[in-house]
């Protein structure tokens, strides 16, 4: 094993600082925020060296509290669970603290896309250039593209030439969806021959809209224009013309594609689906940052045998009715998502010798980057409000989210921004922040924009708190348990009783198979009814698709309703614990269980610790690609861990199934040429770092994947040194 090679460390303030990131902030960051390097290096020392230490103090809290937990679980496990008794020993403990009055976030200055309009969210790793560039270009798509190249339509495309018939019923299917949002009197979208505007108002074959508003804003000639601007529940469409496409010159209106407003907004991911462990990758990740929010970002690369350049769209510009000019903007509203308080980065040390706590670096340097935005007074801007929008992942209850305002309050501080112009996204996705939400967000009251439920995280975090509870249910089966309804619609109703509503958004996770349109469009109309303003979702084309039910659903008059309605579900339900009822599984029930956490596992790790990608759609057993990362990871390590804690399985059998599962994985990447088989030899460093999540998930802190994940890719890098 080659040493690894030590980070040549430059003195900054009192903290140590590796010379590349040190480069990184002297010579590009720092450059037009006005922010001079003394200021900066003695304000990233004073995170460092004072809130540091807060930070472990936090941490050991979570260890302490875990710890008493686990005792309790081992103290009752030979009684029937006593949801009271339970109940009352989180409250004693400082667990379940008490739930104080009624009140309404102040969070002010926030976007049109958090406060008022409703749609899809992307979330993509910030290390790849060409998937941010897609992210943040992908507030405009397709529709017709959409419901071509994928299965929404029920069939995927075959392969080969444009299929003619396809894609007349393509034209079909979008022109049932504009016939329902943007209803012509007396015709239809798909039969008409002609679109003018005459005194500011939208005739289709003379006829108007039944919704005549709805109409705002042409390109091109009133009496044959080439874009037609329509908007529906704030979301826009845009109706393009073109005699001489393809498809334009089958239409008797020339109608060439149907451009649906998409991914309202992307969260620009630092953390779950990255693996940057040191100064190298941190630059990487804060260079793409720095780039959109300068709007300077591009990223060349080979497609179909030719060489692409993208970059971030412009605005779009058209005619108003009225004949002044209606600019909507081009690009989703960008907001970063930081790392959480748990892990740390040799990229600096304190005075002590400590790493950094990774979240302190993050806020800083995220919050610098994005002055290149703040300072812009016209051209392609982010915020047009002034706001700067962080995701905090993980944090866990009502402390952990003071901590998180207390240090964007001192970012503020060191850059001399007005307070709060940091916003604040609160991931819901551990159970302590679950059961204890609306102090979290009252922690937070003044730049709260965001709340979300995490549901793999936090499926992740149930069976970690509950570990010494016993079994639990497969992981299908703990997907339809009670306590995950709960979960989900107490998410929406504090938020709402918190005065969300108009002022931020409350999200909804991830579909995590992004090749099945079709299910997606069946499934995912459920979270804008549940009163949801914004869900993820895995791709561009999935964001366009989305959108459709954004139309269909007026997700502000949902959450009128639901505010009036109160809580549909409170705390005692959230601290049901799905462990199992019925626990007499069969060998092969077992084992095909363990078969699939063990390939998401392996699939994933083997390329997080290889080839340092943090989010992979991975395979399972049927060859149905999964979107994967350390939220899923997290998940199946912790089954795994929990079935071997209980003696459901045996070690034995888990290491003869991830060997079998890793020679499965060699299988299905053998396309890929930078790929390392793991089997037959099962000693390498990825295959190791897979099995330690496995058989040492009970002692991972709250679960997580990082520590391991972290130790095991540095290990391979000093190796590649």
């Amino acid at each position: 094993m080659a040493d690894q090679v030590a980070p040549n460390y430059l003195t900054k303030s009192e903290i140590q600082v590796d010379e590349i990131l040190a480069n990184f902030i002297e010579s590009q960051a720092l450059e037009g925020t006005g922010i001079s390097s003394e200021t900066f290096w003695n304000g990233l020392s004073d995170l460092a060296n004072t809130f540091g230490p807060k930070n472990r103090a936090l941490l050991a809290k979570r260890e302490a509290l875990q710890a008493q937990i686990d005792m309790w679980h081992r103290c009752h496990k030979d009684s029937p669970h006593d949801a009271a008794s339970y109940k009352a020993f989180l409250q004693e403990i400082g667990y379940l603290l008490p739930e104080g009055g009624d009140f309404s976030i102040e969070t002010s200055n926030v976007d049109p896309e958090i406060a008022s309009v409703a749609g899809a969210q992307l979330v993509v790793p910030v290390t790849n250039a060409r998937f941010v560039l897609n992210a943040a270009n992908a507030r405009w798509g397709s529709l017709y593209d959409g419901f071509y190249g994928t299965d929404a339509m029920g069939t995927s495309p075959a392969p080969g030439p444009f299929d003619d018939g396809r894609g007349a019923r393509v034209v079909a299917r979008a022109a049932v969806f504009l016939d329902d949002a943007f209803t012509v009197k007396d015709t239809s979208h798909g039969q008409a021959s002609s679109y003018t505007v005459v005194d500011g108002a939208l005739m289709v074959d003379g006829g108007p809209l039944v919704a005549p508003e709805k109409f705002v804003g042409f390109e091109g000639p009133a009496d044959a224009p080439t874009a037609v601007v329509l908007r529906n529940n704030n979301l826009h469409v845009v109706l393009v013309f073109d005699r001489d496409h393809p498809i334009g010159k089958t239409s008797a209106s020339g109608l060439a594609d149907v451009v649906m407003e998409s991914a309202v907004s992307a969260i620009i991911d630092c953390e779950d689906s990255v693996a940057c462990v040191d100064a190298e990758d941190k630059v990487l990740a804060y260079s793409n940052w720095m780039g959109l929010m300068r709007g300077d970002l591009s990223d060349t690369f080979e497609k179909g045998g030719k060489s692409v350049t993208r970059s971030l769209n412009a605005d779009r510009v058209y005619n108003a009715p009225d004949g002044s000019d209606l600019t909507l903007k081009g690009r989703a509203l960008l907001l970063v998502r930081n790392v959480g308080h748990l892990m740390t980065n040799p990229a600096v040390l304190d005075k002590d010798g400590n790493e950094i706590f990774e979240g302190l670096m993050d806020a800083l340097i995220t919050t610098t980057l994005a002055m290149h935005d703040l300072k812009k007074t016209d051209g392609m801007r982010n915020t047009q409000t002034g706001s700067v929008y962080v995701v905090k992942p993980k944090m866990h209850g009502p402390e952990e989210v003071a901590f998180a305002d207390e240090i964007f309050t001192r970012v503020e501080s060191i850059l001399g921004l007005p307070q709060n112009t940091v916003k604040l996204g609160i991931m819901d996705e551990e159970r302590r922040t679950s059961v204890n939400l609306k102090e979290c967000i009252r922690a937070a009251k003044h730049r709260v924009c965001f709340i979300n439920t995490g549901f793999l995280d936090r499926t992740g975090d149930e069976i970690h708190t509950s570990m010494e509870a016993g079994p639990f249910s497969r992981k299908d089966f703990i997907k339809r348990k009670g306590w995950i309804g709960a979960y989900e619609n107490q998410n929406v109703d504090i938020g709402l009783e918190c005065g969300l509503s108009g002022k931020a958004q409350i999200g909804k996770g991830m579909w995590a198979v992004p090749d099945h349109m079709a299910a997606m469009l069946e499934a995912k109309i459920d979270h804008p009814k549940s009163g949801a303003n914004c869900a993820w979702v895995p791709s561009p084309t999935a964001a366009t698709l989305h959108a459709l039910h954004y139309h269909r659903v007026a997700v502000f008059a949902v959450q009128a309703g639901l505010a009036k309605g109160g809580r549909r579900a409170y705390v005692d339900a959230l601290l049901d614990i799905p462990t199992a009822t019925y626990r007499k599984w069969s060998k092969d029930q077992i084992a095909r269980e363990v078969e699939n956490n063990a390939q998401g596992i392996l699939g994933y790790v083997v390329r997080w610790i290889d080839q340092g990608v943090g989010c992979s759609k991975v395979p399972d057993a049927n060859d149905v690609g999964l979107m994967e990362d350390r939220a899923t990871c997290r998940i199946s390590a912790q089954h795994i861990a929990n079935w071997l804690h209980h003696d459901v399985i045996s070690k034995a059998d888990v290491n003869a199934i991830m060997q079998k599962m890793a020679a499965i994985v060699d299988r299905q990447n053998s396309g890929d040429a930078s790929y390392t088989n793991m089997a037959p030899s099962f000693d390498g460093i990825a295959y190791q770092a897979a099995c330690d999540l496995v058989f040492g998930g009970t002692k991972d802190p709250s679960g997580y994947t990082e520590p391991t994940l972290h130790k095991r890719r540095l290990e391979l890098k000093a190796h590649q040194a």
